[in-house]
């Protein structure tokens, strides 16, 4: 089957472009063929006269952000066979039909900005009740909406756990994530707070002019939520895989913005870095009817085949009961997992976007995303909402299942994750496999 997809706007102006909630760089991002990535290269020299192309290669990171800011260079990220290509508006049509015509480039699409979008003030009062599983109920015997109904009551006691590990049932688990390597490709990290120095494992930003500090908050409370600590400084316990080597990939600013360059750059790096999950609190909106875009995807799929698998908030565009949204990109994509938020009564989070969408746009699994305390700057606390919430639980239960699948694919902790999910009474299209269980 032919995936290549050319989505060129010759257009349009030099500059960021903003329009129905889509902002462009001017730049291309071109997926090549892994096998012979020069080749692409060398037809869009020739054709479209782009930028000097500089390379990246493995976890050679460290000058990406500058490059990525400069007009002067095209840059090429060798793990993951994908450039970032700079080009005059004037050769904006050619680059597209060069790529159409050259079998080594298999998607050209314009670069998008991604961004960080917390809830942090809700505009519906938070609900007051949520399923209090027992420990002793196997998840397979809990599939009617009568069951779920003769389970519900008061709100957990979150002295010791927050709500959110006691939904997924973290709480009752014996697996830590020992040993796994989770990505967060956020705004950062907190590195002096005393909760996180002991899981952070390595960093690297790719926003220029900005150290992987998070100014922001969101990366921050993101990267708590993974890997939090079994004892934490002040309690309730609110991270679900305490003992997970993080990766910091900083690819938002600490205004919540960032590039798909940067995006791109950070799951390369992560990649190389032999990340078993990256996580992605981050997205843009789509239209209904939209797309995917063929470069995540089949940078997923490739990332996928290296034993990784990548999750990513699916947007908080909605505003429930009246509007439901289309799941954001990159989440749309049918090989990243796209995460849905819940509240404390185990429904749909009002913001939290639908599968209203084909192919890649559906949702795969949902999560507490309402009201969710983590770590912040500073060394304290806060409490945030959002499809970026709900993200981060799912990524710490997939360390818990590589713990104990050391040797299982990426597929199979996906298979994994999917079918341990307890099924909710909410329509697919809005919670997936149902609500996320820790093994």
């Amino acid at each position: 089957m032919d995936r290549r997809v050319f989505n060129g706007r010759p257009d349009r102006p030099n500059g960021p472009v903003t329009g129905q909630g889509t902002e462009y760089t001017g730049r291309y991002v071109v997926l090549l063929d892994q096998s012979n990535q020069e080749s692409g290269l060398n037809a869009l020299r020739s054709a479209a006269d782009i930028a000097p192309v500089e390379r990246i290669r493995g976890t050679e990171a460290a000058n990406v952000a500058e490059l990525l800011e400069r007009p002067d260079v095209s840059v090429h990220l060798e793990e993951l066979g994908v450039a970032v290509v700079e080009v005059r508006p004037d050769q904006r049509h050619t680059l597209v039909t060069t790529a159409e015509a050259e079998p080594s480039i298999i998607a050209a699409e314009p670069e998008r900005m991604a961004y960080a979008t917390p809830i942090t003030a809700p505009q519906q009062a938070p609900t007051e009740f949520f399923p209090a599983y027992r420990s002793d109920e196997d998840v397979v015997a809990r599939h009617t909406r009568a069951e779920v109904a003769a389970a519900q009551g008061p709100a957990l006691d979150e002295q010791s756990f927050t709500w959110g590990l006691q939904a997924i049932r973290a709480n009752l688990s014996h697996l830590t994530g020992r040993g796994v390597k989770v990505a967060v490709l956020d705004t950062g990290v907190d590195t002096t707070h005393p909760d996180l120095v002991r899981c952070v494992e390595d960093t690297m930003s790719f926003v220029v002019g900005e150290a992987v500090e998070d100014g922001h908050g969101h990366g921050t409370h993101c990267i708590g939520t993974v890997a939090g600590p079994k004892n934490p400084q002040q309690a309730p316990r609110y991270g679900v895989a305490c003992d997970a080597r993080i990766l910091v990939g900083k690819v938002l600013s600490k205004q919540g913005r960032g590039s798909d360059g940067q995006i791109i750059a950070g799951l390369g790096w992560a990649v190389a870095q032999g990340a078993r999950v990256i996580s992605m609190s981050l997205g843009a909106p789509v239209r209904p009817g939209e797309l995917f875009p063929q470069t995540y995807e089949i940078l997923a799929q490739r990332a996928l085949e290296r034993g990784t698998v990548i999750v990513a908030a699916a947007g908080n565009d909605s505003n429930r009961p009246p509007s439901i949204l289309p799941v954001s990109r990159p989440a749309n994509c049918p090989s990243i997992l796209a995460v849905a938020a819940l509240d404390k009564s185990i429904t749909p989070s009002f913001f939290s976007n639908g599968g209203i969408n084909g192919q890649g746009g559906e949702i795969n699994i949902a999560a507490p995303g309402r009201d969710v305390r983590s770590a912040a700057p500073g060394g304290g606390y806060q409490t945030m909402s959002g499809t970026s919430m709900a993200t981060p639980h799912v990524a710490g239960v997939l360390a818990l299942l590589a713990e104990a699948n050391p040797n299982a694919s990426a597929a199979d902790l996906v298979a994994g994750l999917k079918s341990g999910a307890f099924p909710l009474a909410q329509p697919v299209r809005d919670v997936g496999a149902g609500l996320l269980q820790a093994p």
